[in-house]
Protein backbone atom coordinates (compact mmCIF):
# COMPACT_ATOMS: atom_id res chain seq x y z
CA UNK A 1 0.00 0.00 0.00
CA UNK A 2 1.24 3.71 -1.17
CA UNK A 3 2.06 5.91 1.62
CA UNK A 4 0.35 9.38 0.01
CA UNK A 5 -2.44 11.88 0.48
CA UNK A 6 -5.77 10.18 -0.41
CA UNK A 7 -8.19 12.50 -3.10
CA UNK A 8 -10.49 15.03 -0.96
CA UNK A 9 -13.45 12.72 -2.88
CA UNK A 10 -12.29 9.13 -1.09
CA UNK A 11 -12.05 11.62 2.49
CA UNK A 12 -15.11 12.84 1.92
CA UNK A 13 -16.97 9.80 0.49
CA UNK A 14 -15.27 7.91 3.81
CA UNK A 15 -16.25 10.68 6.28
CA UNK A 16 -20.30 10.76 5.45
CA UNK A 17 -21.04 7.52 6.78
CA UNK A 18 -20.19 8.49 9.88
CA UNK A 19 -23.12 11.35 10.02
CA UNK A 20 -25.57 8.12 9.75
CA UNK A 21 -23.73 6.49 12.38
CA UNK A 22 -23.32 9.37 15.17
CA UNK A 23 -27.20 10.04 13.78
CA UNK A 24 -27.64 6.48 15.34
CA UNK A 25 -25.86 6.79 18.38
CA UNK A 26 -27.94 10.32 19.22
CA UNK A 27 -31.35 9.16 18.14
CA UNK A 28 -30.56 5.57 20.45
CA UNK A 29 -28.77 7.29 23.17
CA UNK A 30 -29.75 10.84 23.89
CA UNK A 31 -33.63 9.35 23.04
CA UNK A 32 -34.55 5.98 23.63
CA UNK A 33 -34.87 5.70 27.21
CA UNK A 34 -36.84 8.76 27.25
CA UNK A 35 -39.24 7.04 24.32
CA UNK A 36 -39.41 4.08 26.20
CA UNK A 37 -40.49 5.57 29.75
CA UNK A 38 -42.53 8.56 28.68
CA UNK A 39 -44.07 7.73 25.67
CA UNK A 40 -44.51 4.22 25.48
CA UNK A 41 -44.63 3.74 28.98
CA UNK A 42 -42.59 0.79 30.05
CA UNK A 43 -41.33 1.01 33.52
CA UNK A 44 -37.37 2.87 33.88
CA UNK A 45 -35.89 -0.86 35.63
CA UNK A 46 -37.78 -2.63 32.57
CA UNK A 47 -36.70 0.10 30.09
CA UNK A 48 -33.01 -0.04 30.91
CA UNK A 49 -32.99 -3.75 30.86
CA UNK A 50 -34.46 -4.07 27.94
CA UNK A 51 -31.68 -1.72 26.48
CA UNK A 52 -29.29 -3.53 28.25
CA UNK A 53 -30.53 -6.65 26.13
CA UNK A 54 -30.58 -5.42 23.15
CA UNK A 55 -26.87 -4.04 23.55
CA UNK A 56 -25.19 -7.17 24.48
CA UNK A 57 -26.71 -8.76 21.80
CA UNK A 58 -25.56 -5.87 19.49
CA UNK A 59 -22.23 -6.77 21.05
CA UNK A 60 -22.29 -10.42 20.10
CA UNK A 61 -22.85 -9.37 16.50
CA UNK A 62 -20.22 -7.01 15.99
CA UNK A 63 -17.38 -9.71 16.34
CA UNK A 64 -19.15 -12.20 14.37
CA UNK A 65 -19.66 -9.48 11.71
CA UNK A 66 -16.57 -8.55 11.77
CA UNK A 67 -14.63 -11.55 11.43
CA UNK A 68 -17.01 -12.64 8.63
CA UNK A 69 -16.23 -9.39 6.69
CA UNK A 70 -12.95 -10.46 6.95
CA UNK A 71 -13.15 -13.54 5.22
CA UNK A 72 -16.17 -11.92 2.64
CA UNK A 73 -14.91 -12.16 -1.42
CA UNK A 74 -17.03 -10.43 -3.62
CA UNK A 75 -16.10 -7.73 -6.72
CA UNK A 76 -17.51 -5.29 -4.12
CA UNK A 77 -14.87 -6.14 -1.78
CA UNK A 78 -15.01 -7.39 1.65
CA UNK A 79 -16.59 -4.66 3.22
CA UNK A 80 -19.40 -2.54 0.95
CA UNK A 81 -21.43 -5.62 0.68
CA UNK A 82 -22.22 -5.62 4.45
CA UNK A 83 -22.84 -1.75 4.48
CA UNK A 84 -25.35 -1.91 1.50
CA UNK A 85 -26.96 -4.34 2.80
CA UNK A 86 -27.28 -2.99 6.63
CA UNK A 87 -28.09 0.49 5.25
CA UNK A 88 -31.99 -0.66 4.00
CA UNK A 89 -32.04 -2.94 7.09
CA UNK A 90 -31.55 0.05 9.38
CA UNK A 91 -34.20 2.31 7.71
CA UNK A 92 -37.04 0.20 8.39
CA UNK A 93 -35.29 -0.60 11.48
CA UNK A 94 -35.81 2.83 12.78
CA UNK A 95 -39.54 3.09 11.85
CA UNK A 96 -40.21 -0.59 13.73
CA UNK A 97 -37.91 1.04 16.91
CA UNK A 98 -40.02 4.50 17.25
CA UNK A 99 -43.40 3.03 16.27
CA UNK A 100 -45.61 2.90 19.40
CA UNK A 101 -46.94 -0.46 20.53
CA UNK A 102 -50.54 -1.20 21.24
CA UNK A 103 -49.80 -3.84 23.87
CA UNK A 104 -51.17 -4.18 27.26
CA UNK A 105 -48.65 -5.31 30.26
CA UNK A 106 -45.54 -4.53 31.28
CA UNK A 107 -44.07 -8.30 30.19
CA UNK A 108 -44.91 -7.50 26.15
CA UNK A 109 -43.94 -4.04 26.24
CA UNK A 110 -40.53 -5.16 27.41
CA UNK A 111 -40.65 -8.26 25.59
CA UNK A 112 -40.95 -5.81 22.29
CA UNK A 113 -38.61 -3.32 23.33
CA UNK A 114 -36.32 -5.87 23.49
CA UNK A 115 -36.56 -7.79 20.06
CA UNK A 116 -36.64 -4.80 18.33
CA UNK A 117 -34.13 -3.25 19.87
CA UNK A 118 -31.70 -6.20 18.66
CA UNK A 119 -33.13 -6.27 14.95
CA UNK A 120 -32.07 -2.67 14.95
CA UNK A 121 -28.45 -2.80 16.46
CA UNK A 122 -27.83 -5.96 14.08
CA UNK A 123 -29.08 -3.77 11.22
CA UNK A 124 -26.37 -0.37 12.65
CA UNK A 125 -23.65 -3.48 12.94
CA UNK A 126 -23.88 -4.76 9.65
CA UNK A 127 -23.25 -1.07 8.35
CA UNK A 128 -20.44 0.26 11.08
CA UNK A 129 -17.97 -2.81 11.58
CA UNK A 130 -17.42 -3.13 8.17
CA UNK A 131 -17.02 0.37 7.99
CA UNK A 132 -14.80 0.62 10.82
CA UNK A 133 -12.63 -1.91 9.23
CA UNK A 134 -11.97 0.18 5.85
CA UNK A 135 -10.17 3.00 7.65
CA UNK A 136 -6.58 1.19 8.13
CA UNK A 137 -7.30 -0.09 4.35
CA UNK A 138 -7.20 3.20 3.21
CA UNK A 139 -4.01 5.00 3.93
CA UNK A 140 -0.74 3.01 6.45
CA UNK A 141 0.66 6.56 6.90
CA UNK A 142 0.39 7.33 10.74
CA UNK A 143 -0.40 11.26 10.22
CA UNK A 144 -2.46 10.99 7.38
CA UNK A 145 -5.07 8.62 9.54
CA UNK A 146 -5.44 11.29 11.89
CA UNK A 147 -6.94 13.68 8.75
CA UNK A 148 -8.61 10.87 7.67
CA UNK A 149 -10.46 10.07 10.78
CA UNK A 150 -11.01 13.66 11.12
CA UNK A 151 -13.35 13.95 8.03
CA UNK A 152 -14.75 11.39 9.68
CA UNK A 153 -15.25 12.75 13.23
CA UNK A 154 -16.42 16.11 11.31
CA UNK A 155 -19.39 14.41 9.77
CA UNK A 156 -19.66 12.10 13.17
CA UNK A 157 -20.53 15.26 15.12
CA UNK A 158 -22.45 16.61 12.25
CA UNK A 159 -24.67 13.92 12.68
CA UNK A 160 -25.02 14.17 16.31
CA UNK A 161 -25.76 17.80 16.06
CA UNK A 162 -28.60 17.06 13.30
CA UNK A 163 -30.02 14.29 16.33
CA UNK A 164 -29.92 16.98 18.49
CA UNK A 165 -31.25 19.54 16.71
CA UNK A 166 -34.17 17.43 14.90
CA UNK A 167 -35.67 15.20 16.98
CA UNK A 168 -37.69 17.04 19.55
CA UNK A 169 -38.76 19.34 16.98
CA UNK A 170 -39.77 16.65 14.72
CA UNK A 171 -42.02 14.89 17.34
CA UNK A 172 -43.88 18.24 18.88
CA UNK A 173 -44.41 19.50 15.04
CA UNK A 174 -47.68 16.52 15.23
CA UNK A 175 -50.54 16.83 17.69
CA UNK A 176 -50.45 13.29 18.25
CA UNK A 177 -46.28 12.42 19.78
CA UNK A 178 -46.70 8.80 18.73
CA UNK A 179 -46.83 9.71 15.18
CA UNK A 180 -44.19 12.32 16.23
CA UNK A 181 -42.12 9.80 16.94
CA UNK A 182 -42.55 7.51 13.78
CA UNK A 183 -41.88 10.57 11.40
CA UNK A 184 -38.86 11.31 13.10
CA UNK A 185 -37.84 7.73 12.74
CA UNK A 186 -38.60 7.68 9.34
CA UNK A 187 -36.52 11.20 8.71
CA UNK A 188 -33.54 10.18 10.76
CA UNK A 189 -33.51 6.58 9.42
CA UNK A 190 -33.32 8.07 5.73
CA UNK A 191 -30.20 9.81 6.30
CA UNK A 192 -28.50 7.17 8.04
CA UNK A 193 -29.53 4.49 4.71
CA UNK A 194 -28.55 7.58 2.50
CA UNK A 195 -25.36 8.34 4.07
CA UNK A 196 -24.06 4.19 4.45
CA UNK A 197 -25.07 4.21 0.18
CA UNK A 198 -22.90 7.30 -0.21
CA UNK A 199 -19.94 5.94 1.07
CA UNK A 200 -20.65 2.37 -0.71
CA UNK A 201 -20.52 3.84 -4.14
CA UNK A 202 -17.91 6.34 -3.56
CA UNK A 203 -15.05 4.35 -1.92
CA UNK A 204 -13.55 1.69 -3.67
CA UNK A 205 -12.01 -0.88 -1.61
CA UNK A 206 -8.27 -1.78 -2.58
CA UNK A 207 -7.53 -5.50 -3.78
CA UNK A 208 -7.03 -7.62 -1.08
CA UNK A 209 -4.23 -9.24 -1.47
CA UNK A 210 -4.01 -11.54 1.32
CA UNK A 211 -2.37 -12.14 5.05
CA UNK A 212 -5.78 -12.19 6.35
CA UNK A 213 -6.49 -14.66 9.36
CA UNK A 214 -6.05 -18.26 8.21
CA UNK A 215 -7.46 -19.34 11.65
CA UNK A 216 -10.54 -19.63 12.91
CA UNK A 217 -12.65 -16.70 14.10
CA UNK A 218 -12.83 -17.46 17.83
CA UNK A 219 -9.04 -17.99 17.36
CA UNK A 220 -8.36 -15.04 15.87
CA UNK A 221 -10.26 -12.78 18.70
CA UNK A 222 -8.38 -14.78 21.53
CA UNK A 223 -5.22 -13.97 20.06
CA UNK A 224 -5.96 -10.30 19.31
CA UNK A 225 -6.79 -9.73 23.17
CA UNK A 226 -3.40 -10.80 24.03
CA UNK A 227 -2.08 -7.85 22.30
CA UNK A 228 -1.32 -5.17 25.11
CA UNK A 229 -1.48 -2.26 22.80
CA UNK A 230 -4.77 -3.02 21.83
CA UNK A 231 -6.10 -3.80 25.49
CA UNK A 232 -4.97 -0.44 26.23
CA UNK A 233 -6.77 1.43 24.02
CA UNK A 234 -9.68 -0.68 24.27
CA UNK A 235 -10.52 -0.40 27.64
CA UNK A 236 -10.60 2.78 27.96
CA UNK A 237 -12.55 3.18 24.89
CA UNK A 238 -15.06 1.02 26.50
CA UNK A 239 -14.97 2.95 29.62
CA UNK A 240 -15.25 6.34 28.08
CA UNK A 241 -18.13 5.19 25.51
CA UNK A 242 -20.02 3.95 28.56
CA UNK A 243 -19.85 7.39 30.95
CA UNK A 244 -20.82 9.30 27.75
CA UNK A 245 -23.79 7.18 27.57
CA UNK A 246 -25.28 7.80 31.01
CA UNK A 247 -25.18 11.29 30.04
CA UNK A 248 -26.60 10.64 27.21
CA UNK A 249 -29.32 9.12 28.96
CA UNK A 250 -29.77 10.99 31.80
CA UNK A 251 -29.09 14.89 30.56
CA UNK A 252 -32.75 14.85 28.82
CA UNK A 253 -34.60 14.30 32.70
CA UNK A 254 -32.19 16.74 34.05
CA UNK A 255 -33.59 19.73 32.01
CA UNK A 256 -37.00 18.45 31.98
CA UNK A 257 -37.20 17.84 35.48
CA UNK A 258 -34.24 20.06 37.47
CA UNK A 259 -34.48 22.88 35.53
CA UNK A 260 -38.10 22.89 34.33
CA UNK A 261 -37.36 23.55 30.57
CA UNK A 262 -36.89 20.61 27.83
CA UNK A 263 -36.04 23.17 25.12
CA UNK A 264 -33.10 23.97 27.06
CA UNK A 265 -31.73 20.89 26.20
CA UNK A 266 -32.61 21.07 23.01
CA UNK A 267 -29.73 24.28 23.15
CA UNK A 268 -27.29 22.84 25.71
CA UNK A 269 -27.04 20.01 23.21
CA UNK A 270 -26.42 21.57 20.28
CA UNK A 271 -23.51 24.39 22.13
CA UNK A 272 -21.84 21.14 23.50
CA UNK A 273 -21.61 19.99 19.99
CA UNK A 274 -20.83 22.89 18.14
CA UNK A 275 -17.64 23.04 20.60
CA UNK A 276 -16.77 18.89 19.86
CA UNK A 277 -17.16 19.95 16.04
CA UNK A 278 -14.86 23.22 16.52
CA UNK A 279 -12.31 21.40 18.49
CA UNK A 280 -11.64 18.21 16.68
CA UNK A 281 -8.91 20.08 14.30
CA UNK A 282 -7.31 21.22 16.91
CA UNK A 283 -7.53 18.03 18.68
CA UNK A 284 -6.03 16.46 15.55
CA UNK A 285 -3.33 19.43 14.88
CA UNK A 286 -2.12 19.40 18.92
CA UNK A 287 -2.03 15.35 18.64
CA UNK A 288 0.65 15.51 15.87
CA UNK A 289 2.80 17.82 18.11
CA UNK A 290 1.98 15.90 21.54
CA UNK A 291 1.18 12.11 20.30
CA UNK A 292 -2.56 10.48 20.00
CA UNK A 293 -2.07 9.22 23.74
CA UNK A 294 -1.61 12.49 25.41
CA UNK A 295 -4.36 14.05 23.00
CA UNK A 296 -6.80 11.91 24.07
CA UNK A 297 -6.21 11.54 27.71
CA UNK A 298 -5.89 15.58 27.63
CA UNK A 299 -9.38 16.04 26.24
CA UNK A 300 -11.27 13.41 27.89
CA UNK A 301 -9.89 15.22 31.45
CA UNK A 302 -11.35 18.65 30.87
CA UNK A 303 -14.85 16.60 29.56
CA UNK A 304 -14.53 14.78 33.41
CA UNK A 305 -13.78 17.76 34.99
CA UNK A 306 -16.86 19.57 33.38
CA UNK A 307 -19.16 17.01 34.54
CA UNK A 308 -17.70 17.26 37.82
CA UNK A 309 -18.63 20.86 38.04
CA UNK A 310 -21.94 20.24 36.40
CA UNK A 311 -22.50 17.81 39.35
CA UNK A 312 -21.56 20.15 41.95
CA UNK A 313 -22.72 23.04 40.75
CA UNK A 314 -25.11 22.75 37.98
CA UNK A 315 -28.57 22.67 39.74
CA UNK A 316 -27.32 26.15 41.25
CA UNK A 317 -26.13 27.71 38.64
CA UNK A 318 -29.31 27.24 36.47
CA UNK A 319 -29.52 26.86 32.59
CA UNK A 320 -26.87 29.64 31.49
CA UNK A 321 -24.05 27.79 33.62
CA UNK A 322 -25.18 24.95 32.16
CA UNK A 323 -24.60 25.97 28.23
CA UNK A 324 -21.48 27.64 29.89
CA UNK A 325 -20.39 24.32 31.05
CA UNK A 326 -20.93 22.47 27.80
CA UNK A 327 -18.98 25.02 25.83
CA UNK A 328 -15.82 23.30 28.04
CA UNK A 329 -17.13 19.81 27.80
CA UNK A 330 -17.68 19.77 24.78
CA UNK A 331 -13.87 20.80 23.71
CA UNK A 332 -13.02 18.10 25.46
CA UNK A 333 -15.42 15.84 23.85
CA UNK A 334 -13.89 16.63 20.87
CA UNK A 335 -10.77 14.90 21.25
CA UNK A 336 -13.37 11.63 22.33
CA UNK A 337 -14.25 12.21 18.46
CA UNK A 338 -10.71 12.83 16.79
CA UNK A 339 -8.82 10.72 18.37
CA UNK A 340 -9.65 6.90 19.61
CA UNK A 341 -10.26 5.46 15.31
CA UNK A 342 -6.95 7.50 14.39
CA UNK A 343 -5.03 4.95 17.01
CA UNK A 344 -6.70 1.93 16.43
CA UNK A 345 -5.31 1.49 13.12
CA UNK A 346 -1.88 1.80 14.61
CA UNK A 347 -2.94 -0.97 16.62
CA UNK A 348 -4.01 -3.29 13.65
CA UNK A 349 -0.29 -2.29 11.78
CA UNK A 350 1.33 -3.23 14.83
CA UNK A 351 -0.50 -7.03 14.71
CA UNK A 352 0.96 -6.98 10.89
CA UNK A 353 4.45 -6.29 12.06
CA UNK A 354 4.02 -8.87 14.87
CA UNK A 355 1.86 -11.83 13.23
CA UNK A 356 1.80 -10.87 9.60
CA UNK A 357 -1.57 -10.98 9.63
CA UNK A 358 -4.54 -8.13 8.36
CA UNK A 359 -7.38 -8.41 10.67
CA UNK A 360 -8.90 -5.63 10.45
CA UNK A 361 -12.74 -7.08 10.93
CA UNK A 362 -11.77 -8.50 14.03
CA UNK A 363 -10.38 -5.80 15.41
CA UNK A 364 -13.07 -3.59 15.42
CA UNK A 365 -15.26 -6.11 15.61
CA UNK A 366 -13.85 -6.26 19.22
CA UNK A 367 -13.66 -2.70 19.30
CA UNK A 368 -17.27 -2.43 18.80
CA UNK A 369 -18.19 -5.40 20.96
CA UNK A 370 -16.81 -4.09 24.22
CA UNK A 371 -17.85 -0.90 23.94
CA UNK A 372 -21.68 -1.93 23.39
CA UNK A 373 -20.97 -4.03 26.27
CA UNK A 374 -19.90 -0.90 28.03
CA UNK A 375 -22.95 0.62 26.67
CA UNK A 376 -25.31 -1.95 27.30
CA UNK A 377 -24.53 -1.77 31.12
CA UNK A 378 -24.49 2.34 31.24
CA UNK A 379 -28.46 1.90 29.94
CA UNK A 380 -29.15 -0.23 32.30
CA UNK A 381 -27.64 1.14 34.80
CA UNK A 382 -29.25 4.35 34.00
CA UNK A 383 -32.93 2.41 34.29
CA UNK A 384 -32.07 1.34 37.53
CA UNK A 385 -31.02 4.56 39.32
CA UNK A 386 -33.65 6.31 37.87
CA UNK A 387 -36.14 3.14 39.17
CA UNK A 388 -34.26 3.27 42.52
CA UNK A 389 -34.36 6.74 43.21
CA UNK A 390 -38.02 6.77 42.59
CA UNK A 391 -38.59 8.77 39.22
CA UNK A 392 -41.68 8.63 38.10
CA UNK A 393 -42.43 9.14 34.19
CA UNK A 394 -44.17 12.30 33.32
CA UNK A 395 -44.66 13.36 37.19
CA UNK A 396 -44.78 17.30 36.99
CA UNK A 397 -42.59 16.79 40.25
CA UNK A 398 -39.86 14.35 41.35
CA UNK A 399 -38.81 13.07 45.16
CA UNK A 400 -35.63 14.66 46.00
CA UNK A 401 -34.37 11.63 45.78
CA UNK A 402 -35.10 10.71 42.38
CA UNK A 403 -33.51 14.32 41.80
CA UNK A 404 -30.47 13.42 43.31
CA UNK A 405 -30.61 10.06 41.25
CA UNK A 406 -31.20 11.92 37.61
CA UNK A 407 -28.21 14.59 39.14
CA UNK A 408 -25.76 11.59 40.04
CA UNK A 409 -26.32 10.16 36.09
CA UNK A 410 -25.67 13.27 34.65
CA UNK A 411 -22.53 14.14 36.66
CA UNK A 412 -20.19 12.18 38.87
CA UNK A 413 -21.19 8.78 37.44
CA UNK A 414 -19.76 9.84 34.18
CA UNK A 415 -16.91 10.81 36.17
CA UNK A 416 -15.78 7.80 37.83
CA UNK A 417 -15.68 5.91 33.89
CA UNK A 418 -14.13 8.80 32.09
CA UNK A 419 -11.21 9.23 34.87
CA UNK A 420 -10.64 5.58 34.93
CA UNK A 421 -10.24 5.48 31.12
CA UNK A 422 -7.68 8.40 31.07
CA UNK A 423 -5.50 5.92 33.93
CA UNK A 424 -5.45 2.87 31.80
CA UNK A 425 -5.18 4.70 28.53
CA UNK A 426 -1.67 5.97 29.92
CA UNK A 427 0.16 3.55 29.38
CA UNK A 428 -0.75 2.66 25.57
CA UNK A 429 3.11 2.60 24.18
CA UNK A 430 2.65 3.38 20.31
CA UNK A 431 3.88 7.22 19.33
CA UNK A 432 5.09 8.03 16.47
CA UNK A 433 8.84 6.91 16.78
CA UNK A 434 7.59 3.74 18.14
CA UNK A 435 4.98 3.58 14.75
CA UNK A 436 8.07 4.32 12.30
CA UNK A 437 9.82 0.75 13.87
CA UNK A 438 6.21 -1.22 13.30
CA UNK A 439 6.45 0.09 9.19
CA UNK A 440 10.19 -0.95 9.48
CA UNK A 441 9.53 -4.25 10.68
CA UNK A 442 6.61 -4.57 8.05
CA UNK A 443 8.93 -3.45 4.98
CA UNK A 444 11.28 -6.21 6.69
CA UNK A 445 8.41 -8.75 5.70
CA UNK A 446 7.70 -7.24 2.67
CA UNK A 447 11.51 -7.08 1.29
Amino acid sequence: METRRLPLRVKLGFGICDLGGNLFFTVMGFYLLYFLTDQAGLVAAYAGAALMIGKIWDAVTDPLVGGLSDRTVSRWGRRRPWMFAGAFLLFGGMILQFSPPRLSGQGLLFLWAAVVYCLVNTAYTFVNVPYGALTPELTEDYHERSVLNGYRQVSAVTGTFIGAALVMPLVGAFSDSGRGWVVMAAVTGFLMMLTALITVFTVPERPFTGGGPGEGILRSYLDVLRQKPFLLILIPWALHISGITVVQSSLVYYFQYIYGDRGAFQIALVILLAAAMITIPVWIRLSMRLGKRNTYNLGMSIFALSMLVFFLYGRRGGVTFAYGLMVAAGAGFGAQYAMPFAILPDVVEYDLAENGRRREGVYYGLWTFVSKLGQAFAMALAGWVLALSGYAPGAAGQSEAAIFGIRTLSGLIPVFFVVAGVIVHSFYPIDPAYYEKIRQKIRGHEA
